[in-house]
């Protein structure tokens, strides 16, 4: 007999599971939602398990994720799939699949409906902890600026960290936001789909086999 027998969560497993339930109940948001056009309450969306090879570091979730609690349960979620290569089930696989956006909440609504930024605090209290309890993350596919901006660091935008992926690949890639409103990003950058995805695809299926 092993020294955790079958059924027993290992160590990592019990410390992470006491780290999302933290994150579950994290309130420190509540008042700053309230103030948005949405005025909703806090739910975070907290999806890992500390086996998981591959890490998809976002924004935040949007309205759609807020009512589901379920991540990228949206437009921009087929076509991040699309982009990995991924079905639903391989994606939604926590074994597997780690999904840790800057913000753990849907932020909310400003007055012109645009979605508000992820809230800082949610990095700054959760993100190295989180980090430390994904310890066999092997590919971080870290989308958009703002995760850019805490994964990668440096001072350029989105379009030159994603251009320069090779620099990164295969460890880390930068991606865009797969929202329908960066298909006329896609259209400019043919090089994205021609190049950086084929090489991402065979990156996500050798961790994912």
């Amino acid at each position: 007999m092993g020294l955790f027998p079958k059924g027993r969560q290992l160590p990592a497993e019990i410390e992470a599971t006491s780290l999302k339930s933290d994150i579950r109940s994290c309130r420190l948001c509540a008042a700053r939602f309230n103030k948005t056009v949405t005025a909703h309450d806090p739910r975070p969306v907290v999806w890992f398990r500390p086996s998981a090879r591959i890490l998809i570091s976002g924004q935040a979730p949007g309205a759609r994720v807020h009512d589901s609690g379920r991540p990228f349960t949206d437009p921009s979620g087929d076509r991040l799939r699309q982009w990995l290569g991924l079905d639903a089930e391989a994606f939604y696989d926590k074994s597997r699949v780690a999904i840790v956006p800057m913000a753990f909440c849907f932020p909310g609504y400003d007055a012109k409906n645009a979605d508000l930024p992820p809230p800082a605090i949610c990095g700054q209290t959760w993100h190295d902890r989180v980090m430390r309890a994904l310890p066999d993350v092997q590919l971080r596919i870290i989308v958009g600026g703002y995760a850019q901006q805490f994964h990668m660091g440096g001072r350029t935008g989105v379009t030159e960290r994603v251009l320069g992926w090779r620099d990164h690949a295969p460890q880390v890639f930068p991606l865009p936001h797969p929202s329908w409103r960066n298909t006329g990003w896609l259209k400019k950058n043919p090089w994205f789909e021609a190049a950086l995805l084929p090489a991402l695809r065979i990156r996500v299926k050798e961790l994912m086999e």
